[in-house]
């Protein structure tokens, strides 16, 4: 039976990167997204052509139960769930306080924060029952830095980074590895930047700053990071991580970013 690899919101961009990673690296891959049955059909085909192990389950994070009643099947039916790679964004663009809704604002906290909560209250003494296991979360800039227009983002970004932080003081010395990754920069993904720029946008900034000039970060090259700090020994482990492109300053040093994208 194969150690478990399980990806909460395995898109286009770095959950579907990181569940090939690790699946050509012996895992077998549990591919979860919101939406998109096709989309996350031919992801699992897609490693399986390459002769990896993966499934595939549509998942709806806010819904009462459903990681609770995943993590169970997956620990029954597949395997012992050995890294969770927790890539849930909670982005729903720039909004100034008055447009803010409490419920658009409480649906942030429950996907980016909430979910990671229960997440962890299920998986975490599973992994403490082994000995070993790694949580790897996807965050933004905005768990560091809060943003006109971000009140909600900021505020679940903000959350999750304590958590992972609270978590990291419960389960580092049961031998649990949590690590906190701020991506600092836009991702070469076209189903999360993609959508939020508009196709011939998210075209156009391709071709200037991606593709050979390396300047959006590459969702492959993430998944070669994340395998790398589910494998540090843990005299080592990384629990807080800042990546960027070597063209990016940190978006709080940049006074106009929106414009550059």
């Amino acid at each position: 039976m194969k150690p478990v690899c399980l990806v909460i919101g395995a898109g286009a961009g770095i959950g579907g990167s990181v569940g090939k990673r690790f699946a050509a690296e012996g895992y077998h891959s549990v591919l979860c997204r919101r939406s998109d049955q096709q989309g996350l059909n031919s992801l699992v085909a897609d490693i399986q052509a390459q002769g990896g192990d993966a499934s595939g389950y549509l998942l709806n994070v806010v819904n009462e139960g459903v990681i609770e009643k995943l993590i169970a099947t997956v620990e029954q039916d597949i395997g012992p769930i050995e890294v969770v790679i927790f890539n849930l964004g909670a982005q729903i663009g720039d909004r100034d306080l008055q447009d803010t809704s409490y419920k658009a604002f409480e649906r942030c906290w429950h996907i980016a924060t909430f979910s990671l909560f229960r997440t962890a209250s299920v998986v975490c003494p599973l992994m403490v029952e082994r000995g070993k296991g790694s949580i790897i979360v996807t965050s933004a800039t905005a768990a560091v830095r809060g943003n006109a227009g971000q009140h909600a983002h900021a505020a679940a970004m903000g959350a999750r980074r304590m958590l992972c932080q609270s978590l990291n003081a419960e389960f580092g010395p049961k031998g649990l590895h949590i690590a906190h990754v701020l991506v600092d920069g836009a991702v070469d993904a076209p189903d999360t930047l993609g959508k939020m720029l508009g196709e011939e946008q998210f075209k156009a900034l391709r071709e200037t700053r991606g593709m050979q000039n390396d300047g959006l970060i590459l969702p492959e090259k993430v998944a070669d990071t994340y395998l790398h700090l589910a494998q540090q020994h843990r005299s080592t482990w990384t629990h807080e991580l800042d990546i960027r492109s070597f063209t990016d300053l940190a978006w709080w040093n940049h006074l106009d970013y929106k414009n550059q994208l």
